[in-house]
């Protein structure tokens, strides 16, 4: 059987990789390999670190040649932000596992990243761990590839069993009517006094980009069936769908099953004052640690009515870079592929509860043991083949800002119509397209 706890998983893969590749630490390195160091920033969130700093641990252990020195990114307001100005003041990292896809865009424009296909293995290192279909995914607009997938947390709905059972909603709901419906029996006042106590949902309102990458964009995904919000580098967001998950988000506010405000006093759903909630499997631990108590599942996002075939969703995925700064590409290459062993990966889902990107998951003995022990996140891998990435644009902060200024006066206070919404949203998303050509 697998060891249970993530640290005893640790020492396992130490010992197995030790004993296994016992020589390879030893004084067999050539002059010009000695004294090299790497620096590694990995996501700044305690699990990532832990990860992080366990691996660049055996890493060391077993090449004292190439050093890794592990940094967490810099705390600010976003990593994006970070890695730009790393790129544009020379002081960015070896190698980043946080890269949002969406930046890469960014990134390359400013010559910050090295093409991971120059390195002559790439093709059958990605080939062995992924469709290639998924791989296409990340290949940039020149034709290369700078990332390589590493996780994803699809966006799914989580949604309170208790809440749903004591207000006699009897299947979870699949469609937008079905939602709405059960927002009718769900959302009340438990004790009379004339406000909402229990929520059939809740989202942040701020128009804040980022806050868009859990409503509108996975619902937008899901509402076409896997498409995105640009189609060979142009807007192609103009549409029905577009229109759809507005209204959808607009019907939610108005009939008062979301609240347009924010609550206090912490999570409403660990707190069990909302029934649905759109995360990723980041939010297990969460439950898992402030509300054992808490009666859940977990299910593909809504969809329009009539829709056909599997449910799409974003993925949330975070890759892994090389920089263009560092003086040792190739022993930054051989890294790289050190964090995405199959074993590596197996920590990924022990200590992060995050899914690795790979096409094995579910069929590999390697994570079976896991699996077994954590069945809610089979859902979470299941999903992950019906996911995709957010597109790599220009100035795609400021495009998700106009769509959540959109989202604010159409969906939270219905000021403006869904149609009116969309062509606001996609006439400034083309001009900040046509401002960068």
């Amino acid at each position: 059987m697998m060891p249970r706890d993530p640290v005893t998983v640790m020492l396992s893969v130490v010992l197995s990789v030790c004993t296994t590749m016992i020589g390879c630490a030893g004084g067999n390195s050539s002059p010009e390999m000695r004294g090299i160091e790497l620096t590694y920033w990995p996501a700044p969130n305690q699990q990532e670190v832990q990860l992080a700093d366990s691996l660049v641990k055996v890493w060391n252990l077993l090449h004292p040649e190439i050093r890794v020195r592990m940094q967490p990114i810099p705390v600010s307001q976003s990593t994006e932000e970070v890695l730009l100005a790393a790129i544009a003041g020379k002081t960015t990292p070896d190698v980043c596992s946080n890269i949002l896809p969406g930046a890469m865009y960014e990134y390359t424009q400013a010559g910050g990243m090295i093409a991971l296909d120059g390195f002559p293995d790439f093709d059958s290192v990605a080939a062995g761990r992924m469709p290639r279909e998924i791989l296409s995914i990340f290949r940039s607009r020149d034709g290369h590839w700078y990332q390589m997938p590493w996780k994803t947390s699809p966006v799914m709905m989580f949604y309170n069993r208790r809440l749903f059972d004591e207000a006699g909603v009897a299947g979870v709901p699949r469609t937008y009517s079905e939602y709405l419906a059960a927002g009718a029996k769900v959302t009340r006042d438990t004790n009379a006094d004339g406000q909402t106590d229990i929520w059939m949902g809740e989202r942040d309102i701020r128009p804040i980009w980022w806050q868009r990458l859990f409503d509108f964009f996975p619902f937008y995904i899901a509402a076409t069936g896997g498409k995105t919000l640009f189609r060979n580098g142009e807007v192609a967001f103009n549409d029905s769908s577009a229109e759809e998950v507005f209204a959808f988000f607009q019907e939610c506010y108005a009939r008062r099953y979301y609240p347009r405000t924010f609550f206090q006093g912490g999570d409403p759903f660990l707190l069990e004052k909302k029934a649905t909630h759109f995360a990723g499997p980041w939010e297990i631990p969460t439950l898992k640690t402030y509300a054992p108590w808490v009666r859940y599942g977990v299910a593909p996002l809504p969809v329009p009515d009539g829709h056909r075939g599997p449910v799409y969703t974003s993925g949330d995925y975070k890759n892994i870079a090389i920089f263009g700064t560092t003086q040792h590409p190739h022993e930054a290459w051989e890294f790289v592929k050190f964090l995405i062993r199959a074993d590596h990966d197996l920590l990924l889902l022990e200590i992060t509860n995050q899914i690795p990107v790979r096409g094995d998951l579910l069929t590999n003995p390697l994570f079976a043991e896991y699996w077994r022990r954590n069945p809610v996140m089979v859902a979470f891998a299941e999903q992950a083949a019906h996911t995709r990435s957010m597109d790599a644009a220009p100035d795609f902060k400021e495009i998700f800002d106009g769509i959540s200024q959109e989202y604010e006066v159409c969906s939270v206070f219905g000021k403006k119509s869904p149609a009116d919404a969309v062509r606001d949203a996609v006439r400034r998303a083309t001009m900040i397209v046509e401002w960068n050509k």
